[in-house]
């Protein structure tokens, strides 16, 4: 039997766990205004006027502020010169006070108006007549349109010239609070590995991961991902259930969020004794993560990262490319506010990886009729080269390193 699977129950587990949180220090005020000079002074580089920010990642990034997306336009502008000025519907102006961290400049739109021409004229009043002006890249359509039709006089840019060059380098305080969620994500993967038994099922084990999230002190983001069998042979999992029998492959992905920094970690092992072919892939899926790993180097372009994973599966007589058996996406992925987000380790990026960078490490293995394997851990650069937020598998008969 693999070492650390199996021979413990879900009751058990959760019985063992309490709240993980001393030691987190929260994103301060000080260090968002930080972002917003930043943002200020990449806005002034670039000739564009100001920034306007939806409802998304990107808001809470600059302000703070979290609300759900919805029809009612909800946001910021930050001028290229100037404090940041809030939008909100105007019945929800109170909460919006409540809400913001420094400023106090709120416009509102009552319901019959268009929120959109309260973004323009809001951006007028600063100064802006014309120029170029940077929508959040996660506005809706419908509000981009809007701007579109209120703002003739502007061009609207995509503003992932601003947001994602802020957010892809991550701060020291970003990075000790996605350490603290990967480290609860990978006790929550030994602890799902302990209570598998034959005829469990995948949402049983969808059920406790939640549960083992909660119970450490983790906000949830998503159900995770479980696969036993064949299915764990997609990437993103099958519409149905499995139940586990003696020797299925077994692919769990989850993650969570500490502060809003997320967790994103996937391990794969067998529930039984791996055969000679599970034990062929297993190994080489490893020596493809590990390559991955060599190649993150300061100033290496990102798709170096890609590069070296992809020539380890191909070598072995898989893909080429992109085809299957083989790797059938990128290699890996930033992290940070969302679990996908820049940079990207995949072929034709030619941004050169930076101290500061988190990203996944994750050269999936997909063998569509038998199984698929995919180990996922993230490196953060420092100074000194590649780091890995959390260990990577250790072997095959071992996967958690816990001896025996």
């Amino acid at each position: 039997m693999t070492t650390g699977v199996g021979g413990s129950s879900a009751e058990a587990e959760l019985m063992r766990m309490s709240p993980k949180r001393e030691g987190i220090v929260p994103i301060s005020d000080a260090e968002r205004l930080g972002r917003i000079d930043k943002a200020q002074r990449l806005m002034r580089e670039q000739g564009i006027q100001a920034l306007y920010l939806d409802v998304s990642t990107n808001l809470f990034y600059f302000t703070g502020i979290r609300l759900r997306p919805s029809e009612r336009l909800h946001g910021a502008v930050i001028p290229a010169n100037g404090d940041i000025v809030y939008l909100s519907p105007a019945f929800e102006e109170p909460k919006t006070r409540e809400l913001i961290h420094f400023g106090s400049d709120i416009r509102c739109w009552e319901e019959h108006e268009d929120p959109t021409a309260l973004v323009i004229d809001t951006m007028r009043s600063l100064g802006c007549d014309s120029g170029a002006v940077a929508v959040d890249p996660m506005t809706p359509f419908f509000t981009v349109d809007g701007l579109r039709r209120a703002g003739n006089a502007f061009s609207l840019v995509n503003g992932a010239s601003i947001t994602g060059a802020c957010r892809m380098v991550k701060a020291p305080v970003e990075i000790a609070l996605i350490q603290h969620a990967m480290n609860i994500t990978l006790e929550v993967h030994k602890a799902a590995a302990r209570i598998l038994h034959e005829g469990i099922t995948t949402t049983e084990v969808l059920a406790f991961l939640q549960q083992a999230h909660v119970r450490l002190g983790a906000t949830l983001t998503g159900s995770g991902i479980v696969l036993f069998g064949e299915p764990t042979a997609y990437p993103h999992g099958v519409p149905y259930p499995q139940t586990l029998r003696q020797n299925d492959m077994v692919l769990i992905d989850v993650g969570a969020e500490i502060e809003g920094y997320r967790s994103d970690i996937t391990r794969s092992y067998v529930f039984g004794e791996p055969d000679a072919r599970q034990r062929q892939i297993w190994d080489l899926e490893k020596s493809a993560q590990l390559a991955a790993f060599a190649a993150a180097k300061i100033g290496a372009p990102c798709e170096a990262v890609d590069i070296a994973a992809r020539s380890v599966i191909e070598a072995a007589g898989f893909g080429p490319g992109y085809a299957t058996p083989g790797l059938p996406h990128r290699t890996g992925h930033g992290i940070g506010l969302d679990v996908h987000e820049d940079a990207y380790m995949v072929k034709g990026n030619l941004t050169p990886i930076q101290q500061g960078m988190c990203f996944s490490n994750e050269p999936m293995i997909c063998i569509y009729g038998e199984f698929g394997v995919r180990l996922e851990d993230h490196i953060y650069m420092t100074e000194a080269g590649a780091t890995w937020f959390t260990q990577p598998c250790h072997s095959v008969d071992d996967p958690f390193g816990t001896g025996g």
